[in-house]
Order: structure tokens, then sequence, then C-alpha cells
């Protein structure tokens, strides 16, 4: 895997190390991925200014960054922390005659020395590991110039409970979140989702376990730190087999939060309302909706002390503090067992699709996190609320007391370690059902 070899190891000079650069010198890549993803994720990324400036953070041998520059006539600037990457990389643009649009630096890509503002895109391809998710979000957020790009691939578990084999080798390794705990530390971090996508399990094969098993197979024993490093790898390809369906990698193209859809400038700022909010709330509760209905609905549960959680209902405000987006968390419960719902869901026509009332849900979402909830249920459009995270309830053997179609129900956990119950969801009295 890009700019250090494999998780949980750091680049130096000791044996296990070097061994671990053998291994891996030459291979067509240092983890999963394919030329096939990178031109995916670049058509994603895109519309692109003409001659982007690229950061290509932990590129390793630099297979993206010869893309990058070759196909999207991108200037990329190449960091890595094993000179011998660059050199190969620097020798090969050349070759290619893109030297003039490949700049090789050797330093951590959580710490260059380039001024604010500095790229169009940063790129991560199976490197962020090496500082973590939100350490690299926080460190290149400043590096992106208005109407940028942050494209970053993520190791992360895809179901709630893991094997527990798997658990253990990535919790030594390196603890893997959720996808919606870690579009929850991009919203934190000044980004909104653009795109995602999960890499097919053909990137884990074709170009990087395929060779390096062949590689494991042909490496000397006897060289002093091989016998770790063959161990190591063995035992991570292995999981990949045995676990693989428990964890991926996933794409992840994010924006930061002043650029909206459509390119315009806008920054929301969500927070949990003040008593100066509710008359506001109120207003964009009607201005939503066609009847008064749901703002009656909110008014009530604020009056319903075993439904109300301070702190769950969250505003989407603009820059002048103004409030233009809305979501709320109540406490209902499945089985007699406490859970939460998300609704009402609002924000102001005039605000609507620029992110902020993804902006609410997100923040309200990640505040219920941080206060120890786990199970959240939803009754809405399914093609809207699967990007925070939640999945048909269903599969969890959730239902609602009334008849609704399966699409629209639809539940999350916020902590996957944790047990989810099955029954029939309880809302508040003031939801009438």
């Amino acid at each position: 895997m890009n700019d250090t070899g494999t998780p949980g190891h750091a680049p130096g000079a000791d044996p296990v190390t070097e061994a671990f650069f053998a291994l891996h010198h030459d291979l067509p890549r240092q983890g999963p991925g394919s030329d096939a993803t990178t031109r995916r994720l670049l058509e994603m990324a895109g519309p692109l200014p003409e001659c982007p400036r690229v950061l290509d953070a932990g590129c390793g041998p630099g297979r993206s960054t010869l893309l990058l520059a070759e196909e999207a006539g991108a200037h990329v600037t190449a960091v890595d922390l094993h000179q011998p990457f660059l050199d190969g990389l620097a020798a090969e643009a050349a070759r290619r005659g893109l030297g003039d649009r490949v700049t090789v630096v050797n330093c951590s890509m959580d710490r260059l020395p380039v001024p604010d503002h500095s790229f169009d895109v940063v790129w991560a391809e199976g490197s962020v590991y090496t500082i973590g998710f939100d350490v690299a979000l926080r460190a290149w957020r400043r590096l992106l110039a208005p109407g940028g790009v942050l494209v970053v691939t993520e190791i992360e578990w895809t179901v709630p409970h893991p094997a527990a084999p798997a658990r253990a080798y990535w919790d030594a390794a390196y603890p893997l979140r959720t996808h919606a705990a870690n579009t929850d530390i991009a919203l934190a971090a000044g980004y909104r989702l653009r795109a995602y996508w999960p890499l097919p399990e053909s990137d884990w094969w074709d170009e990087y376990y395929t060779p390096l098993t062949q590689r494991l197979a042909r490496a000397d024993p006897q060289r002093p730190g091989m016998p770790e490093a063959l161990a190591a790898h063995r035992t991570e390809i292995g999981m990949r087999r045995e676990h693989g369906s428990d964890y991926d990698y996933a794409a992840y193209i994010l924006r930061p939060h002043d650029t909206n859809e459509n390119g315009t400038m806008t920054t929301w700022t969500a927070r949990p309302e003040t008593a100066d909010d509710i008359p506001v709330v109120r207003d964009i509760l009607l201005a939503a909706f066609p009847t008064a209905l749901e703002a009656d609905i909110v008014d009530a549960l604020r009056a319903d002390p075993k439904a109300w959680i301070d702190g769950l209902s969250m505003v989407a405000a603009a820059p002048d503090g103004t409030p233009v987006g809305y979501a709320l968390l109540t406490r209902c419960h499945v089985d007699g067992r406490p859970a939460l719902a998300l609704a009402p869901c609002a924000v102001l026509p005039s605000a609507q699709r620029t992110g902020a009332g993804s902006a609410a849900v997100r923040a309200a979402l990640a505040a219920a996190r941080a206060a120890g909830e786990n199970l959240v249920v939803v009754l809405g459009h399914a093609d809207y609320y699967p990007r925070f995270g939640f999945t048909l309830a269903s599969r969890f053997g959730i239902r609602a007391s009334f008849d609704v179609p399966d699409e629209a129900m639809m539940a999350m956990a916020l902590d996957g370690t944790r047990p989810v119950p099955a029954g029939t969801i309880q809302y508040p009295a003031a939801f009438g059902v």
C-alpha cells in the first residue's frame, strides 16, 4: 500500500521495513487499485480546470501520478517518504515526456511546505492510512483552491458485525470505521460528500495481491527481516481470502463546504438549535411542506419530555447565522428498546439542493453517535437517505406499525459493534401513528 508498504509499517532502516520494501519493489501497485479505478475516480471528480494542479499524496511509485499527468493534463506534485519510489517515478515521467508535469517531493503528506489553496485536486489512493483518515482530511483542507476536490480511498468495514479474526487483525493494524462514521468525519472536517464508490474485488488481486503472492514465493527467507515480512504479508492476504466481505476500500469524492453542487459558493454551519431558532425553524417547516402538519409535530415533540432530546435538533445556518435547513432526532422505541427517529428534515426552497439539508442530517447523526446512541430509523425517500448510511429496516428485522413500502422504511446502526433490536417501531405520540 502506498507511501510506506503495508498498514502498520512505517518507513525506516530496520531490517523488517527494508524487507517490506524489497518485497514491494517494482510491483505494479503498492495497494488495491487499478488504472480503470483511477480513470473512474477522475471522471467522478470532474469537471476539472484545464491543466489542473494535483497533489498526489503518498504517491508510491506513481501509477496514479503518471495517469493524471498524461490523461488529465495535470501538473502533479507527487509526495512520498520513500526516495526510491520518487526516483523511479521521476525517471519514468521523463521517459514518457512528462517531466515538466511531474514534480516529486520527499516529505510527509500531512506536512507539505506549500501555501494554502495550492491545488485544484488532492489525490490519495491507498495511502491515507499512514496518517489516518481524519488527520489527512484536516491537513489537506487548506490546500484546496476554491472549487477544489479531494479524492481519497479509505479501507472500512462493510458489515455491522465483522468476524472476530478480521476485527482483531484490523484493530491491531489500522482500526477501521464504517462508511457512516467516515462520512461524519468528512463533514466535521469541512467537506461534503460528492460521490462514493467501493472498489471492485479485482482491484485487490489483479495488480496487487496476486503479483505480491508470486513475489513472496521467490523471496529469500534468510534475508534479515524477511521472515517477519513474509509472515505479515501472508497473514494480510489470508485475511482477505477468509474475511474479505467484511471490509473493503472505498473512494470518497469530497468537496469543501464552500462550494455546492452547482459550483456556487456556499458555507453551511450545522449546530444545535437555540431558543431564538424556534420560530425560524417553524418558518422553514412551513415553507418546505404544503401544510403545517410537520411544524405542529415539531412543536408537540418539543413539549414531550419522553421524546425530546436536547442537542439533537439541528439547524444548518448560512454565513450570517440564519437557519435555512433543519433535521430532528427524537426518542422512539423498537420492541420497547430505545432508538431514534429522524423526522422531519426540511430546507428553505431557496436553499434546496445546496447541501444544507445534508449538513443538518449529518450533524444530527454525529451528535447522536457522540451521545452514545445507536439505532436510527427514518421513513423517507429511498434515493436520498442511503447516502448517510441508511439501509432497509427490514434487513434488521425492523418494521413500522402501519403499512409502508419496504424501500421507504430505513434504519442505520451508528455503532456497528453493538447489537440492533428487531421488532416494531413505536413512535412518539406527536406523530399520531
